[in-house]
């Protein structure tokens, strides 16, 4: 019987696969997020404001409905406050680009912040890609109920009479608080003097107190002291009025043009692979057209966002990026 030496061939064999092999793994280990299904671990969503505040309130609702759309994935909310929001945005900005650590903000770090910061530690373009804008929250010029003025127009009058004898508090040199108010001293021709605080808490606090008498803050922050009749809504700071306080006019309504909404946002780092990016946008979508979900922004007095496209939330931080950085440079705010 003629036989054939088969070894050649099946060492050819072992070597194609052994070559296979080490492609895949390869492959895998530079793309770790798509070597299984995502997500297969529990996703850190990073809230660089502490908890209690306007951000985290939202960043938990939104995590745990995003996780439910990712097959009852584990959302954990790690709050990283600390330098106007700069802090937890580093770390993301620097963490690992695999789809597991995320950024849930706010427009007063991502667009504020590097004009207000010498060097913030990150760049709100290159460092990161939007994943999904959540919606807007209008802050609410807010008065002692001690103060004269019943209502904006006549807050107006008295603001251009009285000059600098009104003093209004803020969290701090360059906060949103005290831009809204440098934008309505110049938009309103009033001259406001600020007054920040460590904190828009302690801000809050003397305006309650009678120690100063005006001071802006988000609603989601306010409303509590504003249907327990302890602060007066004169204002809020967004296009239009707010569903939550529909009697309250928006300040563009005598201040033509003003617009001080903020807005939260989720990101993913630059650099997360374009499957899982994908994946994250789709779940955000889904997670923002949900019932429970929306009936539970708007009892925080949030404006859910209409869908939005990526390319949009871009255009919208590019946007804001230049507008606060007018604002930041008049203002004469700076921090090292």
């Amino acid at each position: 019987m003629e036989t054939h030496d088969t070894t050649p061939a099946l060492r050819l064999r072992a070597k194609a696969l052994i070559a296979f092999g080490l492609a895949a793994t390869a492959l895998l280990a530079a793309n770790p997020a798509t070597a299984q299904t995502y997500p297969s671990r529990p996703i850190t969503l990073v809230v660089p404001q502490a908890a209690g505040g306007t951000n985290d309130i939202v960043g938990r609702l939104v995590g745990q409905k995003l996780g439910e759309v990712l097959n009852n994935a584990s959302v954990v909310v790690d709050n990283r406050p600390g330098a106007g929001g700069n802090i937890g945005t580093q770390l993301v900005a620097k963490g690992p680009k695999d789809g597991y650590t995320l950024l849930m903000t706010i427009s007063s770090s991502q667009a504020i912040n590097p004009a207000l910061y010498k060097n913030p530690g990150f760049d709100p373009e290159k460092d990161f890609k939007p994943v999904g804008l959540i919606g807007a929250v209008p802050n609410v010029l807010l008065v002692n109920p001690s103060f004269p003025a019943k209502n904006f127009a006549e807050f107006l009058k008295l603001a251009r009479e009285k000059g600098a004898n009104y003093q209004y508090a803020s969290a701090g040199n360059g906060t949103l608080n005290h831009l809204l108010g440098e934008m309505l001293n110049s938009m309103g021709g009033i001259s406001l003097q600020h007054v920040p605080y460590k904190g828009v808490a302690p801000a809050i606090n003397d305006v309650l107190g009678g120690q100063l008498p005006i001071v802006f803050a988000s609603l989601p922050s306010a409303l509590a002291h504003i249907k327990a009749g302890k602060l007066r809504a004169l204002a809020v700071s967004g296009e239009k009025r707010s569903p939550v306080l529909p009697d309250v006019p928006a300040i563009a309504e005598q201040v033509p043009g003003y617009n001080g909404t903020l807005w939260i946002g989720l990101f993913a780092p630059a650099g997360v692979p374009a499957d899982v990016l994908a994946t994250l946008q789709d779940a955000t979508r889904k997670a923002l057209a949900a019932k429970d979900l929306r009936d539970k922004l708007d009892q925080q007095g949030v404006e859910i966002a209409a869908p939005t496209t990526p390319e949009q939330f871009s255009a919208l931080l590019h946007a804001d990026l230049a507008k606060w950085a007018r604002i930041v440079k008049a203002s004469g705010a700076a921090v090292d």
